[in-house]
């Protein structure tokens, strides 16, 4: 007889974790267990085998509430650049997460979701490729310092109280037309850099208007190559780590299999679609995260290439009630 199994996903209510329920409940080797979403802003709709809660980690009576019965832990909430909330949700919220599951009977394993912002993501120079043994360096900004933290504290629950966890570690997350969007000279510009910042508003309209494409050009004067991962890919490992021994008390580097070079980005958008290009000069440097542990222990492998998260960025049609929002800012 199969064990009935519970996992508590936190932040579920976002782009990680709407797709991994959706894509959890749908596979049959999943069956056994239910899921218990912990929300925070927003709702998920009603089904057979998910159950929902609200409120938010930063209290030890939510935390211990949301962790009765459960079997496994997805932690996925997280803060971005909020100094009034992060440590609250980031420390404090991890903390009651991991005391309430080493002392929880029914628990079994705990996966979380790191980002590269811990490693430094393209802030430093990194000559090497970027492994799980790379030094944590937060860059500046209470987002990335909340990541090493998180980090460090499963890292140190594991020593500590020899806990069943492991860490996936992934760059910048994308869905449907967010790749598309990070290259916007608009006010729609999806996370950093803000081109419009760097170019002026006037040069930024006519950029726009022109549907330009922006070249990051890092300190060595070549093109940036940044580390990004699709939302597919990422579920697909959390899924693959789920009762995998193989994951027990690691880190691993979740990402695509080369790291996007936007001067390859321009050239393809030429190509395919005869998009201008603009070079923009930064100070930041290329990266590149080595995915190859979480290929050997977990038998995981990136689906998304640049011309896959391209072209699916480019030809997604946003239904008119699929408003881009962002629920966290940063």
């Amino acid at each position: 007889m199969i064990e009935t199994k519970r996992i508590l996903v936190t932040g579920a209510t976002g782009k990680v974790g709407r797709v991994f329920i959706e894509r959890f409940l749908a596979e049959p080797s999943f069956d056994h267990f239910t899921v218990r979403a912990l929300c925070h802003n927003r709702l998920l709709e009603e089904h057979g085998r998910l159950e929902l809660m609200r409120g938010s980690i930063e209290h030890q009576s939510v935390v211990a509430a949301a962790l009765d019965g459960v079997t496994h832990v997805l932690h996925l909430a997280t803060s971005k650049e909020s100094p009034q909330t992060i440590m609250d949700v980031a420390v404090k919220g991890l903390f009651w997460l991991l005391e309430g599951c080493r002392d929880n009977p029914t628990f079994q394993q705990f996966i979380l979701i790191g980002g590269d912002a811990a490693v430094g993501h393209f802030y430093y120079p990194h000559p090497i490729p970027v492994t799980e043994t790379q030094k944590h360096s937060a860059y500046p900004g209470c987002y990335a310092l909340s990541k090493v933290l998180e980090e460090v504290m499963l890292e140190q629950y594991i020593i500590q109280y020899d806990l069943n966890g492991c860490c996936l570690r992934a760059p910048w997350i994308m869905e449907k037309d967010d790749f598309k969007y990070q290259l916007s000279f608009g006010e729609d510009v999806f996370g950093g850099p803000r081109w419009r910042d760097l170019v002026g508003a006037e040069k930024a309209d006519e950029y726009s208007r022109l549907g330009a494409v922006p070249v990051m050009m890092g300190a060595d004067g070549t093109a940036v190559k940044r580390n990004f991962v699709h939302v597919h890919d990422l579920v697909s490992a959390i899924m693959l780590a789920i009762d995998n021994p193989k994951s027990s008390g690691q880190t691993f580097n979740i990402c695509m299999d080369e790291p996007v070079d936007y001067g390859e980005l321009a050239i393809y958008l030429a190509q395919t679609r005869g998009l201008p290009t603009v070079e923009i000069q930064t100070p930041y440097h290329s990266t590149w995260l080595d995915n190859t542990k979480a290929k050997f222990l977990l038998d995981w492998r990136p689906v998304y290439t640049l011309p896959k998260m391209t072209d699916a960025a480019w030809e997604y049609h946003r239904d008119i009630n699929d408003l881009r929002i962002i629920w966290y800012p940063g």
